[in-house]
């Protein structure tokens, strides 16, 4: 049976579905699930918020891309505007719109979901045999370093002038032409996102998928989830056309990412014993910023492409992060660079000259680190939740050390200036000024703090005291409810998390086909 995609437009009238398995969200956990369903013969229906875009559509125009792909038009934030949050929000989720990084879990990180939150039979040795499949099916590959961009090459020198360690980052891309702009979406499919991989593989075998359909509640009867109800959307404006779309399905799998998942089954009223937006993780980044005598053009070439995990332990309670370089285009770095007025047009005027580090904090991993909470707002707010995330002295400690090492390595690479993230930067002209880091200001909107990493809000783990999703994805209370995306991850992973969750994913498949009774 060949399945198909809708969009909103085409609905004219509320529609009612049957199926197997309703999946909601078509990032990395709902792609990988939904091929996986299809693959065993299930009747899949698939319900996306964001939009149907392909490559026609990524024209490499910003303005119009960021508010287009991106949740809450790349405007979502913590409460007190302290951290940026960027997320997708497309057919294909954050795989269409991400930048091509690609780990395996680290197994101190699984090993410590085990042995601290009780999570049983997902390690290393379960998740090996999906990972190759999916590094073959999705063209992972190491990209050399001889092919790094400059952005990427300034790390890499100078983290080996200081002889710190390094590595060069695998991407999931094939016949790629190192545009510069994946954030934007690939213009050429290179990617090899769910949108072009998995999600059509899927459609051929039957999987029936609708794009913008948010799904606004869950109905369950007893200890079943009866209904999913979705309101369609405009695809011209995303918001409600005023039709609805219901699914019954005998199994519904939420896969909307941290933030979204919480926030669908808290307004299902489903609140896993008051943990259900609990524990949400941000892999929290500070971003130092240096200017080159020669050309950079961090906005060209393979966007990331060298990490370092030299500063990922730095022992008991204190944060540690993955050093890693973002791409540079022009309306990204007038978001995100520092200055204002003639300061910040200076700044803009010499981009071409301008490369930026990453620090990738790695948050939940040491006691008392609860991370931040996702809650609804009021009857009113149809998209945006409220998010919380207490930025404490730890976090100030280790945002200040990681910018003391991004500076070295920066003026190691040859940098002739470097300058914090604060709303009033620090200049630093060479290495004697690194101490002035010392002396600035670190408090919420002092010091700039992004987001593009989501994780939590829906734990798993070895009690319903103290998780929503026991080890094979359930949902404690619910005998047909499971979670399948990055909200079960009872920490953050000190890495990109893409390929851990399509790992996840594609190991749980088997418990969410087996809940419909797929032996296959």
């Amino acid at each position: 049976m060949m399945g198909r995609i809708w969009t909103g437009d085409e609905l004219t009238e509320d529609t009612t579905l049957t199926c197997d398995v309703c999946v909601v969200g078509s990032g990395a956990g709902g792609g990988v699930l939904g091929l996986e369903l299809a693959k065993r013969g299930l009747d899949v229906v698939m319900l996306e918020e964001g939009g149907y875009h392909t490559r026609r559509d990524f024209d490499l125009d910003e303005a119009k891309a960021y508010s287009t792909f991106y949740q809450e038009g790349g405007n979502r934030a913590t409460d007190d505007l302290a951290i940026s949050i960027f997320q997708g929000r497309t057919v294909g989720g954050g795989t269409t719109i991400n930048w091509c990084a690609c780990f395996r879990t680290p197994p101190e990180i699984l090993e410590r979901w085990r042995d601290v939150h009780g999570v049983k039979g997902l390690d290393t040795a379960a998740l090996t045999p999906h990972w190759d499949w999916l590094e073959e099916r999705l063209s992972i590959r190491d990209w050399p370093i001889e092919q790094a961009n400059r952005n990427n090459r300034i790390l890499w020198d100078g983290l080996g002038a200081l002889g710190y360690s390094r590595g060069t980052v695998k991407r999931n891309v094939r016949a790629c032409a190192a545009l510069g702009t994946c954030g934007v979406g690939c213009p050429t499919d290179a990617k090899q996102s769910t949108l072009v991989t998995l999600i059509p593989e899927a459609v051929e075998k039957g999987l029936r998928l609708y794009a913008n359909a948010s799904v606004r509640q869950l109905s369950t009867q007893g200890v079943r989830v009866t209904a999913v109800h979705a309101d369609v959307l405009d695809p011209a404006t995303s918001r409600p056309s005023g039709r609805r779309l219901t699914v019954n399905a005998k199994v519904t799998a939420v896969c909307g990412g941290a933030i979204n998942s919480p926030g669908l089954l808290l307004r299902s009223k489903l609140t896993g014993r008051g943990n259900v937006g609990k524990r949400l993780f941000l892999h929290p980044v500070v971003i130092s910023q240096a200017r080159f005598r020669e050309r950079v053009e961090a906005y060209s070439g393979a966007p990331l492409t060298v990490y370092s995990r030299q500063f990922i332990d730095r022992g008991p309670g204190k944060l540690g992060w993955l050093l890693e370089v973002p791409p540079l285009l022009p309306l990204q770095s007038a978001v995100a660079l520092s200055g204002f007025g003639a300061e910040h047009q200076e700044h803009m005027a010499s981009l071409p000259h301008a490369n930026a580090l990453l620090s990738i904090c790695l948050d939940g991993v040491h006691p008392g680190d609860e991370g931040g909470t996702v809650a609804l707002r009021d009857a009113s707010e149809y998209t945006r939740f409220k998010v919380r995330y207490p930025l404490r002295d730890f976090h100030w400690e280790g945002f200040r050390e990681a910018l003391k090492v991004s500076a070295r390595i920066q003026f190691a690479a040859g940098a002739e200036q470097v300058m914090s993230p604060h709303s009033r930067p620090v200049v630093m002209r060479g290495e004697k000024d690194i101490a002035l880091l010392d002396r600035a200001p670190y408090s919420p909107l002092e010091c700039s703090v992004v987001s593009a990493h989501q994780m939590g809000g829906c734990a798993m783990g070895g009690s319903p005291q103290t998780s929503v999703v026991d080890s094979t994805l359930r949902y404690w209370d619910l005998d047909n409810l499971f979670i399948v995306d990055g909200s079960v991850f009872p920490t953050a992973l000190g890495v990109n998390p893409m390929e851990t969750i399509l790992g996840v994913a594609r190991w749980g498949s088997q418990h969410v086909a087996a809940a419909v009774g797929s032996t296959a």
